[in-house]
Formats: structure tokens, C-alpha cells, sequence
């Protein structure tokens, strides 16, 4: 049995669930998501919290069983408390700037890249160096955050480009003078 597809997700107060075919729609105090679910998976509602179970031992019921738990969890999660992701700059003369919705990246590039967020996602610049990528979608904000990490992903020998706030780049030694 799978451990987290087994594990109820708790429904908190102030959000709904609608369970229709193979969609369920979750809505909250920060919007409402859809989450898709899977074959062979059953999702059923009672007492303030959602059970997912599943039809078969095969892997691919076995499979669906988690990814389906956890979307539901990401969903509820969303719409209460909404995810972000935390970008910080390094570089000389590198910096971040708010434009309306947009961000304009000076990266060492010979023009600013302009970044435009997807549906629902929004940027924050609490200063020169550090973005703040903030939605309800994990996925959305997730690949927003890997998109503008790859306008000027981080390089090994001075530490110089985007990176997420809690990685970590390996340093290599430079040429032997």
C-alpha cells in the first residue's frame, strides 16, 4: 500500500471540494484549481476529508495512487496558503526590476530580458537581487522560478547568474596561473 496515497488529505475550513468524473474541482480563499484523477483511482469525500483508493495491485493503478494524493494535497494547499519560490542574483551590475507584471532582467546581456508571468502567477521584488515567484498552482510556480532560472542559470567558477535561494553551487578552481 502506498504511504502517502493511503494518508486522507484534511480539508480545511473555508474549502469546498466537488468531486465530478474524472475532475475535482477545489476552491478557496485564493481561487479555485482542478485537479485531474487518475485511472483506476477513486476519490471519495467524508467528514472534512478526501480518501483516495485505489481499484487494482497493477503498477500503473499503483502509480496513480500517490500522484493523485499528492495533487489533491497541492490543490487544497494552494488555494489556502499559495506557494513561492525564492530566486536570488549574483553578478556584478546584475539586477531584477519590477515593469508592471513583468520583470526585466539585466543578467550581463547586451539587453534586458523581460520575463511575463503565466496565468496566475505574480512577481515580487523586495530588492535588486532576490524575486519572488507566488501563486496557487505548484506546478505553474515551479516552472516560472526554472524559466527564469534558465535566462542565466548559475556558472561553477565565480558563482555568477540566477539561483534558487536554498541551492547550492559547487565552486570549481579556476585555470592553475
Amino acid at each position: 500500500m502506498s504511504r502517502i496515497g493511503k494518508a486522507p488529505v484534511e480539508i480545511p475550513q473555508g474549502v469546498t471540494v466537488e468531486i465530478s468524473g474524472l475532475s475535482m474541482n477545489v476552491t478557496g480563499s485564493k481561487g479555485e484549481l482542478t485537479v485531474p484523477i487518475g485511472r483506476g483511482v477513486s476519490v471519495k469525500q467524508d467528514d472534512g476529508e478526501v480518501v483516495v483508493e485505489r481499484e487494482s495491485e497493477s503498477p500503473e493503478h499503483r502509480a496513480m495512487h500517490g500522484l493523485t494524493r499528492s495533487l489533491i494535497q497541492n490543490a487544497v494547499t494552494g488555494v489556502t496558503d499559495g506557494f513561492s519560490k525564492t530566486l536570488q542574483i549574483a553578478g556584478v551590475g546584475y539586477r531584477a526590476a519590477l515593469a508592471g507584471s513583468d520583470i526585466n532582467l539585466q543578467v550581463g546581456y547586451s539587453h534586458p530580458v523581460t520575463v511575463t508571468p503565466r496565468e496566475g502567477i505574480d512577481f515580487e521584488v523586495p530588492n535588486a537581487t532576490t524575486i519572488i515567484v507566488r501563486g496557487i498552482d505548484k506546478q505553474r510556480v515551479g516552472q516560472t522560478a526554472a524559466e527564469i532560472r534558465k535566462v542565466r542559470p548559475p556558472e561553477p567558477y565565480k558563482g555568477k547568474g540566477i539561483r534558487y535561494s536554498d541551492e547550492q553551487v559547487r565552486r570549481k578552481v579556476g585555470k592553475a596561473g
